[in-house]
């Protein structure tokens, strides 16, 4: 048998591979520490990414990766399944995240934080809650649960998002939603650009922009809080956690 390292896929196979998803082991623990899609020769690409990259500039997989190769190893991989389009993709990338917690991908699953790993009561509890009527101009920001655990539902709300800021201050209310449900509602007093001069004891983070706001008025917070998404807002494989709703929606 051929235990030849492969750095590359040849020609022919890269054609019958079509989109794959794949995972990144660490070698001494057998632990999966990184999960992607991609074409062609992306998990290899993936895998020597960090070279010539500062210290200071790697994110979380690319430490992981400098530390195997310092320990004296090679990042162990897996094609976890090909042959699919983009959209079956996304659905298998998203739902292996949740099968292996404590992964350094920097964002979840494409529609993991509403069609995710769920106990089947949370899935009864979302379906069978009465659909939101709004009533007001609302920005809908889906929240994933571990960013609410590590912090509180407002925290996890209001930082730092890619989002028009025009759209934004025109909203009435700010609800945040966690796998459907609507679970909490504020009002943003002002939007600014995510920057540690602006937010701080947060990171900068380019190119996107947070909230500094309060609570709802309970009048508001009954209006909104424990109702789902409607369908119309929920469309399987979007990747963007913001969604615009008009009063009279």
């Amino acid at each position: 048998m051929d235990h030849q390292p492969v750095d590359a896929f040849p020609p022919e196979v890269v054609e019958k591979l079509r989109t794959y998803v794949y995972r990144l082991i660490d070698p001494r623990n057998g632990e999966t520490f990184y999960v992607g899609k991609g074409k062609g020769n992306r998990v290899f690409a993936h895998i020597r990414g960090e070279q010539g990259i500062d210290g200071d500039d790697l994110d979380n997989k690319m430490k992981r990766i400098r530390q195997i190769r310092l320990a004296g190893f090679e990042v162990a991989h897996v094609i976890h399944r090909h042959g699919m389009d983009d959209a079956t993709a996304f659905e298998v990338e998203s739902a292996l995240m949740d099968a292996y917690p404590g992964l350094t991908n920097e964002s979840g699953g494409v529609g993991g934080n509403e069609f995710g790993a769920m106990h089947a009561l949370e899935i009864i509890r979302e379906y069978a809650a009465e659909p939101a009527v709004f009533r007001h101009n609302a920005v809908l920001i889906s929240v994933n649960r571990s960013a609410i655990a590590a912090s509180s539902l407002y925290e996890a709300t209001r930082y730092a998002w890619k989002i028009s800021p025009a759209k934004a201050r025109k909203a009435d209310v700010i609800l945040a939603t966690v796998q459907g449900v609507i679970k909490g509602a504020f009002i943003a007093e002002e939007w600014l650009e995510a920057t540690a001069a602006n937010f701080p004891g947060r990171q900068t983070v380019p190119g996107r922009y947070g909230f500094n706001g309060r609570d709802a008025p309970e009048d508001i917070q009954r209006m909104y809080v424990g109702k789902r998404i409607p369908d119309e807002y929920r469309k399987r494989g979007a990747a963007n956690p913001i969604k615009y709703a008009a009063k009279g929606g």
